[in-house]
């Protein structure tokens, strides 16, 4: 196999390790799809896999290094990512403690859901140390074009699909009834979650 094609397989393969582990933006796909229904969660669905396009092509332009190279950089998304999971977290818990779910419309709040999708990414310290990862193990300094953009095109397409399942999931009849008798139990533990994601993030040392 070629030098090339193996690196783009392990960059892959890095990259798809993610979706294993339930993180912030899996989880807040989740939460809109069972309570907003399954287009609002798609909308968040496609801001998270827009903010894979912007990783990955800052990964292939070679900017991840410089998060590398200077340790400021991590610290200052560690904090943004810590405040935005904690207004997420204020969020649930809020939700949890009202009687009745508080149901929007959908053309009110796409535009919205997107970008909250895309800041989840963008702010998500996990997303960049997973791409540090990619430069240092799956993509060399040397690999020619056609592998970085490959990459990109890969990447946010199994982003797109994965998380896109993931709302569709959660957005069927069984699972938003079942959502409908838990859902104080269910926004407070994602207020849990995500508080503890926060914690998890202002404490962790690469």
């Amino acid at each position: 196999m070629a030098p090339e094609i193996s690196s783009l397989l392990l960059a892959l393969g890095i990259f798809s390790v993610g979706f294993v582990s339930i993180g912030p933006n899996i989880l807040a796909i989740i939460g809109t799809s069972m309570e907003r229904g399954r287009q609002d969660g798609v909308r968040l669905a496609l801001g998270v896999g827009s903010g894979t396009a912007i990783w990955a092509s800052l990964t292939v332009a070679g900017l991840t290094a410089l998060i590398t190279a200077y340790a400021g950089m991590v610290t200052l998304l560690k904090v943004f990512g810590a405040a935005y999971l904690l207004w997420l977290a204020f969020k649930a818990f809020r939700s949890a403690s009202t009687p009745t779910p508080r149901m929007k419309p959908n053309s009110a709040t796409g535009k919205n859901l997107y970008f909250q999708g895309l800041a989840i990414q963008m702010t998500n310290p996990k997303a960049a140390l997973q791409w540090i990862a990619i430069v240092g193990l799956g993509l060399g300094s040397d690999a020619p074009m056609w592998v970085g953009v490959t990459l990109i095109v890969a990447s946010t397409s199994l982003s797109l699909l994965v998380h896109a399942a993931y709302a569709i999931t959660f957005s069927t009849q069984p699972v938003v009834l079942f959502y409908q008798r838990a859902r104080r139990w269910i926004e407070c533990g994602l207020g849990l979650f995500f508080s503890f994601a926060a914690y998890k993030i202002l404490s962790y040392r690469p």
